[in-house]
């Protein structure tokens, strides 16, 4: 038996049969865990910009109390937990160790059990997650059209004539959309380079997906840093996309069966660290544990996988920085990446590592680990909101007066571009690693 709501771009099936995957929704001792005191509500960006009860992490977990007491999916609930950007602000700011990011990425699995969404975005979503986000096939060509987007000029066109404006959301998508970086890191998964210098340590890195076909440039300067810094650095056949847009999007399925491609195809191979230079992918790598605690089958080798991972920066800043470096002669601010400083606990690492950079002058912005807008694919699906925390977050940039904006997230790396693009002062967007890799280029 089914029930529809009122709404006509949503089914909702308020009695449907438990799905084989009942633990995917907010279970009742993590939603007891809030006591309701509203120390989060400053962290929230959402909140911060709408001041809106049902859109804080408080107003959240409330609502999914009620849910799990048996109140149905409603289309009201569904966009309250939508419009959420999961950059677990809350999580730092929270005195009771709530888990918030596994609480509303556990409502997503929910609501994507239970409602049945309109067949265009079925069709849309299933070959985003499905196909292009896991094929190299698929991304490759993805990557060619966009590449000939920009050189035939046409990217230019729209974006220096203004008409992105008169396009309404699609022109705003557009300003987001990311560049394509041939040739392509595809190129190199496969291949091990060796370290310079004797070898301290022996790493895989974790090309990432979209990375490979945006960010390729990133992944190589990624190896040099780590060579330059002794390691030997595998780049393992057969890994994938990490699945962290899936877990993000309620498709917690499709990223349990990811993660066992990863472990299966990298465990094993008998690494001090697994690397990964995105702080979003990271999150969830280090998260796979809790993906996969269920499955009898690899609940252990995903615990061991997850103590392997180590963000980049974590990384370099742990083993003793090669100090060997030229200057860069910069301005420099540094934006936290969301599941960097909220998900990972990592926040001190990557000044560490900038303020290494001979003649390299850091200025902290204000409000440096408040949400850009980025959050995965939100500034696609939910762009008003993203845009807005964006103009918000260019102030804070324009405030310090850098030329560079260093951040350690592809995600947020795009964002970023658009942000300086549209509201900034001609600022450059780096990683922290291309600033490394420029410091070791410069001797």
């Amino acid at each position: 038996m089914a029930a529809s709501t009122a709404s006509s771009d949503v089914r909702v099936d308020i009695f449907r049969a438990p799905q084989p995957a009942d633990f995917d929704r907010p279970q009742q001792a993590d939603l007891d865990r809030c006591v309701h005191c509203g120390l989060c509500l400053n962290a929230c960006p959402t909140y911060r910009e709408l001041g809106l009860e049902m859109d804080s992490p408080r107003g959240r977990i409330y609502q999914m109390v009620q849910v799990a007491g048996g109140a149905p999916v409603t289309p009201s609930y569904i966009e309250h937990i939508e419009l959420c950007l999961a950059c677990r602000g809350c999580e730092t700011a929270c005195p009771s160790g709530v888990q918030y990011g596994k609480l509303v990425e556990a409502a997503r699995a929910e609501i994507e059990n239970r409602v049945r969404r309109p067949f265009m975005t079925r069709l849309l979503r299933r070959f985003v997650f499905g196909c292009l986000l896991q094929s190299p096939t698929w991304m490759t060509v993805a990557g060619a059209m966009v590449y000939l987007y920009q050189a035939s000029g046409l990217q230019a066109l729209v974006r220096g004539s203004g008409l992105w404006k008169l396009l309404g959301i699609l022109g705003r998508i557009e300003q987001l959309a990311p560049s394509a970086e041939p040739p392509f890191f595809f190129s190199q998964i496969g291949k091990t380079f060796p370290a310079e210098g004797p070898q301290r340590q022996r790493v895989a890195f974790l090309a990432g997906c979209l990375a490979n076909i945006s960010f390729a440039r990133l992944n190589e300067a990624t190896v040099r840093v780590l060579q330059k810094n002794g390691c030997e650095v595998v780049i393992p056949a057969g890994q994938g996309c990490c699945g962290a847009l899936h877990v993000h999007a309620g498709l917690r399925e499709d990223a349990r069966k990811l993660a066992r491609c990863n472990i299966d195809a990298i465990l094993e191979g008998g690494f001090d660290a697994l690397i990964t230079n995105a702080a979003g992918c990271g999150s969830t790598l280090k998260e796979y544990h809790d993906l996969l605690e269920h499955d009898a089958a690899y609940a252990e080798k995903a615990q061991r996988f997850s103590h392997l991972v180590q963000d980049v920066n974590e990384f370099l800043a742990s083993i003793g920085l090669n100090l060997d470096m030229g200057p860069v002669p910069v301005i420099a601010t540094y934006q936290d990446s969301c599941h960097l400083a909220h998900g990972q606990k990592i926040g001190t690492a990557p000044r560490r590592l900038l303020a290494a950079v001979p003649k390299l002058q850091f200025r902290e912005m204000p409000l440096s680990d408040l949400c850009c807008g980025s959050a995965g694919v939100y500034n696609v699906v939910e762009n008003s909101m993203s845009m807005a925390l964006l103009e918000k977050k260019m102030e804070s940039v324009n405030s310090t007066g850098a030329a560079v904006i260093v951040t350690a997230n592809p995600g947020c790396m795009l964002q970023l571009q658009a942000g300086a693009r549209l509201h900034g002062k001609g600022q450059r967007v780096a990683h922290v690693v291309e600033i490394l890799d420029q410091a070791y280029k410069n001797i």
